[in-house]
This record gives structure tokens, C-alpha cells and sequence, in this order.
């Protein structure tokens, strides 16, 4: 794998990219309570960049505990921060968001897809139990909607792979609800287990609460990803973004805000 410099934009600039955005993860709920959703997850395989104007690059922040992941946006996409878990005592319900949060102690649960897109950026949480064995759904994941409850914690939605790196991996999974009995419930492509926080830089959704008295976990940072064909000159950015090459193309990797000129 070839290691570039973003030297700048000169004489053969791109005019088109191909690009993931995803936002950041819910957080997970408190006492027994729902996974966080996973980060809004939006493509596009032929973006139209202007050569010479310099794009900002906004990479959401995974939520607190029982919090809204934040958007992240690249000029026209902008994917919604996955919503939040709630708790067992209702106070608090699953968040609507790009996925959306697993329920606890009520059949309630967040809507993923909120604000509406096409195609879809994620899916809906899981609902949780009213009563015995009173553990609570799983956040939804960009791939699939969360579980609900069961003997254990809800499992988090599925997320989706990309090879846009050059390399296929999964992200953008939602985070598993917690179980008032202790049964942890699983997570993939990012998001965490139960009590478990989502893994940055997927937009994966942080676990909820195992018990009653206990926290719930944060959800993951998102990140952006753009590629374009290396036969056109590099790209001047802020923000370090990770550039590499695979397959004949640049790859710009922004694990934090930046900005990016073509």
C-alpha cells in the first residue's frame, strides 16, 4: 500500500468521488436498558466536487449515555447521528435517528431513517420488555433493524460493509440492549455489547445498562471516507485525514474534522 502527501490541487484535478459518510453511534441507555443506535450511513459513487473550493469535512461525535450521536456532512450529504437507548423506567425512550435506539421496559422504540433518505441510512431499534425477563431491544444498525428483547439484552442490528479502502469492512453496527438477569447481549460491525462502547470511527451504537443502578455505554465517533481515481492529482487537506492507495485509487480517511480542496 502506496502512502500519499495531500500536496494540493493542481493542473488535473478530480471533479468526481466516490464517497461513505457515517455519523456518530447513539448512546446506550441506563439500567437494563436499549443499545444506542448506529450512525446514519450514506454513499455516493459519483459525487460532483468543484476543483479549487475547499469542502468542510464534519465527522460526528458518538453520543453520551442516553444521548443523540452527532451528524456528520460533506458538502450535500449530511447522515443523522444514530438515536439514543432508553431505560427501564421509561423516563427515557429509544431515539429516532439515523438508527434508531432500542427500547426498555416498554415496547417503544426509536425509528431509524429519521430525516427520511433514499436509500435508507439506517434501521429501527429493537423493542423492550414490559415485564419479565425484562431486558430491552437492540439499537438499529445501517444493515438491519435491532433485536428485541429475550433472555438476554437485544442484539444490535447488523451493520454494513464497504470496500471503499480497498479493503471489506463492517460498520455502522447498532449496540446491544441490556438484561436486568445479566445475559449479555452481542454486537457487530462496530457496535458495542452490552455496557460496551461502540467502536470509533464505525458510527457503532454504545451497549445499555446491564442493571439497574449502572451505566450504559457511549456510541462511536462516525467518519468519512472519499476515493477517487489516482490518475488525478492530490488533494490539499486539513483535519490529517489517513491517505492511502489501493486499487488505483486515493483514499482520504477522515477520522476527525477537517477540510479537503481538489
Amino acid at each position: 500500500m502506496q502512502i500519499f502527501a495531500g500536496v494540493g490541487a493542481g493542473a488535473n484535478p478530480t471533479s468526481t468521488i466516490d464517497i461513505l459518510v457515517i455519523a456518530g453511534g447513539g448512546g446506550g441507555g441506563n439500567g437494563s436498558g436499549g443499545g444506542g443506535g448506529a450512525g446514519g450511513y450514506r454513499t455516493n459513487s459519483s459525487l460532483s466536487v468543484t476543483p479549487g473550493s475547499s469542502i468542510t469535512v464534519t465527522v460526528g461525535a458518538g453520543g453520551a449515555v442516553q444521548t443523540t450521536g452527532s451528524n456528520s456532512t460533506f458538502s450535500t450529504i449530511t447522515s443523522a447521528g444514530g438515536g439514543n437507548g432508553g431505560n427501564n423506567s421509561a423516563s427515557v425512550n429509544g431515539g429516532n435517528g439515523g438508527s434508531g435506539g432500542g427500547g426498555a421496559y416498554t415496547t417503544t422504540f426509536g425509528s431509524g431513517n429519521t430525516p427520511s433518505t433514499s436509500p435508507s441510512q439506517g434501521n429501527n431499534g429493537g423493542a423492550g420488555a414490559i415485564g419479565s425477563p425484562f431486558s430491552a431491544g437492540g439499537g438499529g444498525g445501517a444493515g438491519g433493524a435491532g433485536g428485541g428483547f429475550g433472555a438476554n439484552g437485544g442484539t444490535g442490528g447488523v451493520g454494513t460493509a464497504s470496500s471503499i479502502t480497498g479493503t471489506s469492512v463492517g460498520r455502522a453496527g447498532g449496540g446491544a440492549g441490556g438484561s436486568f438477569s445479566g445475559g449479555t447481549g452481542t454486537a457487530t460491525d462496530g457496535g458495542g455489547a452490552s455496557q460496551t462502547v461502540g467502536t470509533a470511527n464505525t458510527g457503532g451504537g454504545g451497549g445499555g445498562s446491564m442493571a439497574n443502578g449502572t451505566s450504559g455505554a457511549a456510541g462511536g465517533k462516525g467518519v468519512i471516507i472519499l476515493r477517487y481515481l489516482d490518475t488525478f492529482d492530490a488533494a490539499t487537506t486539513t483535519g490529517s485525514p489517513v491517505v492511502t492507495s489501493s486499487g488505483g485509487y486515493r483514499i482520504y480517511q477522515f477520522n476527525d474534522s477537517g477540510s479537503i480542496t481538489f
